[in-house]
């Protein structure tokens, strides 16, 4: 079952694909956004600049009201979720502009594969 939420809180991007609203960190479902800072060993990441793809994410999110399809939880305890800025997928724009990359065994329930025509 999807959980749907609009939100009145106030979100701010941690990072390309991570947002925090209120105490509850997001990560966006179904794509992968480079790292704000170096890589770890033994993690293969996305290339780019990672401060960019938060200051576009920011950019999406940032006055707009959201929408949170929630889909459960990921390894580091954050809510994976589909999210939506005046009705639209804010994955989608990311992937358009080259500030992440699609990844299909991430996109719970291919909402994002619908919603960007992928």
């Amino acid at each position: 079952m999807l959980a749907v939420a609009a939100l009145a809180l106030a979100c701010t991007v941690i990072d390309g694909d991570t947002i925090r609203c209120g105490s509850e960190r997001v990560r966006l479902s179904g794509i992968d956004a480079p790292e704000t800072s170096a890589c770890r060993p033994g993690r293969r990441c996305v290339e780019g600049e990672g401060q960019a793809a938060r200051r576009a994410l920011r950019l999406l999110i940032e006055g707009r009201n959201l929408r949170l399809v929630r889909m459960g939880r990921d390894r580091y305890g954050r809510t994976i979720a589909a999210v939506y800025a005046d009705g639209r997928n804010v994955a989608c724009s990311p992937l358009t502009n080259g500030h992440a990359v699609y990844r299909k065994d991430w996109d719970n329930r291919g909402l994002v594969a619908r919603d960007c025509r992928i």
